[in-house]
C-alpha cells in the first residue's frame, strides 16, 4: 500500500509537471513525493507519538521547504510544485488530485480551537502564494488564483482572485486537472474597462451637443492642460 501511494504520486508528477523526465528524476529531486511520504508516517505516528510525529515533520520541512502537520489529512495524487514555503496546518484536510504551488499557506485566523483549518475539495488547483485562511471548505473543482487570500467559503465549480479573495467565475468549464493560472479574469480590470467605455461614451455625445448649439461645451475639444506641482485641490 505504501509503495501503491507512491507510485501514484510519482504518476501524478509525471502527468502534470511537463518538466519531469521520469520516475526516477521525480522520486529523487522532487519535493513533493518524499513530503507527502514522509507525512504519511508522521500521520500514522501522531495519535500515539505526537512528539516524535512532530520531529519528523519538521525534519521533513527542513529536507524539503514543505510543513505539513503531522494532523492534517491529505488524499491521493496531490502534487505540491516546487512547495518551497508551503505551510498545511493541523485541521487542514485535502482531497484527491489537488495541486498546489509554492509559497500556499493551508493556515488558521486565531487561537482557536478544534477545526480551524481549511478543507479543500477534490481537483483544487491552489496557485502560487495563496493563502486559505480558516476553517471553511474550497468546493471541488475549484481555482484559487496566485496571490488570493481567501477568507471565506468557496462553492464548487468557482474561480476566486483578489484579496480578499472575490469569486470572480462559477460553474467554470471542467477539466480532469485544469492547472491554468494564467487566464483568469480580472473584475477590477473589466469595471476599469467599462468605466472607460462609459466615459467615452459621454464625451463623446457631449461633442456632439456642442455642435449642435454651436459652441464647446466643458472645453472638450481643447487640449488637457499641464499639471502644475505647485497646484491644490479641495476634496
Amino acid at each position: 500500500m505504501p509503495f501503491e501511494r507512491l507510485r501514484e504520486d510519482v504518476h501524478a508528477i509525471l502527468d502534470r509537471d511537463p518538466a519531469a523526465r521520469g520516475f526516477c528524476q521525480v522520486l529523487l529531486c522532487y519535493p513533493s513525493a518524499r513530503a507527502l511520504q514522509w507525512h504519511r508516517l508522521a500521520h500514522r505516528l501522531n495519535p500515539k507519538h505526537p512528539t516524535l510525529a512532530r520531529w519528523l515533520s519538521q525534519r521533513t520541512r527542513h529536507k524539503t521547504g514543505i510543513e505539513i502537520h503531522p494532523g492534517a489529512t491529505i488524499g491521493r495524487r496531490c502534487f505540491i510544485d516546487h512547495g518551497m514555503g508551503v505551510i498545511i496546518g493541523e485541521t487542514a484536510e485535502i482531497g484527491d488530485d489537488v495541486t498546489l504551488y509554492q509559497d500556499v499557506t493551508l493556515g488558521g485566523t486565531g487561537k482557536d480551537t478544534g477545526k480551524r483549518h481549511p478543507t479543500i475539495g477534490n481537483n483544487v488547483t491552489i496557485g502560487a502564494g495563496a493563502k486559505v485562511l480558516g476553517p471553511f471548505k474550497v468546493g471541488d473543482n475549484s481555482k484559487i488564483g496566485a496571490g488570493a487570500i481567501v477568507l471565506r467559503e468557496v462553492p464548487p465549480d468557482c474561480t476566486v482572485v483578489g484579496n480578499p479573495g472575490r469569486v470572480v467565475r462559477k460553474k467554470h468549464a471542467r477539466v480532469e486537472v485544469d492547472l491554468d493560472q494564467v487566464n483568469l479574469p480580472d473584475p477590477v480590470q473589466e469595471r476599469m474597462t467599462l468605466l472607460l467605455r462609459r466615459i467615452d461614451m459621454l464625451e463623446e455625445r457631449l461633442r456632439q451637443r456642442a455642435k449642435e448649439i454651436g459652441c464647446d461645451l466643458f472645453g472638450l475639444d481643447d487640449p488637457p492642460r499641464p499639471v502644475d506641482p505647485g497646484d491644490s485641490y479641495e476634496i
